[in-house]
């Protein structure tokens, strides 16, 4: 192997993404002079980063509390806590206004840059990293960790050996456990990793010619659990998407890794909804709206299309007047709206945004500092980590926040 002229570094990163960036960055502010090293397996630099948000960069959440904050995270809830008392979404916000970055609020809470691009990120995290002489050099996938003395022999694949005293990683999240092979070889537990945000594949397909259609505040149910998730929801070609779906893959992701992805899912058209409640209104609509043809006057607001759709499936006929109406075909159309079966087999994961539950044994990790408790000197940051959020900023949301305090703990180490 290559040894890089023997030059031993403060801080070697490992990884190029969201994290590692911020970390890097963090680090050299916090302590000026420190001599930062990050390395990239790939040829391109924040690239998750660079695709976020439709590639607009969903930065972070409008969420400002820490306890609340937390509660967005499937895995990690209870550890983020202390870390968001920390670390939390306002400072993020704060960071990148000080670099000339102002971030907007849209309605849903969601954070983006006010340019709609996610390069105005990149562009400030790269600015950052020149300015403060962060080394970057790509192409270098690390295959090994192990001690040298008090600090660290940095091995990657193409044959060269780095050295650091100490070592932030920041790879993110993988599909395959072989990713993290190096980190269970430096005595690390991974959690083995699994999809977690995707969307729902209906076998069926009886809704497919309804795609593009969306119900702003549906409610999503696997069938024979008790998880579920409110919010809107988007019919597809392929079956069922939308915040609501993509919000439940995550709280669902083992679960449903479990199951291989078939099962029922539940849709609630009119969001959670007490069936006497329902019932009582379609009774009222019956009594005063006797002569109104029941497809062409939708109720709930549910688009024309899918509710003509929900009372085909109830046997309405298409001129049948709500005095008309069948108990029997009345039941029928409230078993639709509110338990909507889908037969799901499969799921779509948007290979760009991918986001995995698993990754290192948050036990092993002291989550004040982001300090192994194996393995003095080497840290960690973001989807590396078994922390994922839901969709809406979460995701980068831990990274800045566990890459801040990684960089303090490394700005005040013994050297």
């Amino acid at each position: 192997m290559e040894d890089q002229g023997l030059k031993k570094y403060d801080l070697i990163v490992i990884g190029g993404g969201a994290a590692g960036f911020y970390g890097a960055i963090q680090a050299a502010t916090l302590k000026p002079g420190l001599q930062v090293l990050l390395l990239e397996k790939s040829n391109k630099l924040l690239a998750k980063v660079k695709v976020s948000g439709g590639g607009r960069c969903n930065v972070t959440h409008h969420c400002f509390d820490a306890a609340q904050l937390s509660r967005h995270y499937p895995r990690g809830e209870k550890p983020l806590r202390n870390v968001f008392r920390t670390y939390e979404a306002s400072k993020t916000v704060a960071w990148f206004e000080s670099k000339n970055v102002k971030l907007k609020t849209e309605d849903d809470g969601r954070m983006f840059p006010i340019t709609d691009s996610s390069q105005t990120i990149i562009d400030c995290l790269m600015q950052e990293a020149q300015r403060l002489k962060i080394r970057i050099e790509m192409g270098e996938g690390v295959v090994k960790l192990e001690r040298d003395g008090s600090g660290f022999k940095v091995h990657t694949q193409t044959g060269k050996t780095y050295y650091s005293n100490n070592v932030l990683t920041a790879t993110g999240g993988s599909p395959g456990k072989q990713a993290y092979d190096w980190i269970a070889n430096a005595g690390h537990t991974i959690v083995p990793p699994i999809p977690s945000l995707f969307t729902f594949n209906d076998s069926e397909k009886k809704f497919s010619d309804l795609m593009g259609v969306a119900v702003p505040a549906a409610e999503v149910r696997i069938a024979g659990t008790k998880l579920s998730q409110e919010g809107p929801v988007l019919i597809t070609h392929w079956g069922l998407s939308g915040p609501a779906v993509i919000k439940l893959s995550a709280w669902a992701a083992e679960h449903l890794h479990n199951i291989q992805y078939q099962f029922t899912a539940l849709v609630s058209w009119i969001g959670p909804a007490k069936e006497d409640d329902i019932r009582l209104q379609l009774l009222e609509h019956k009594k005063n709206r006797g002569k109104q043809k029941v497809l062409s006057n939708p109720l709930f607001a549910l688009p024309q299309r899918l509710w003509v759709r929900v009372c085909e499936l109830a046997d309405i006929d298409d001129n049948k007047i709500w005095a008309e109406l069948p108990q029997k075909n009345m039941n029928r159309l409230m078993e639709f709206l509110i338990r909507c079966p889908f037969q799901i087999k499969g799921k779509t994961t948007f290979k760009e945004e991918f986001v995995t539950c698993g990754g290192v044994d948050l036990k092993e990790v002291d989550l004040a500092t982001m300090q192994s408790k194996k393995m003095p000197g080497l840290y960690f940051a973001g989807e590396v980590l078994n922390i994922d959020g839901e969709t809406g900023g979460f995701n980068f949301q831990a990274a800045w926040s566990t890459a801040y305090l990684a960089a303090k703990a490394i700005s005040v180490a013994h050297w």
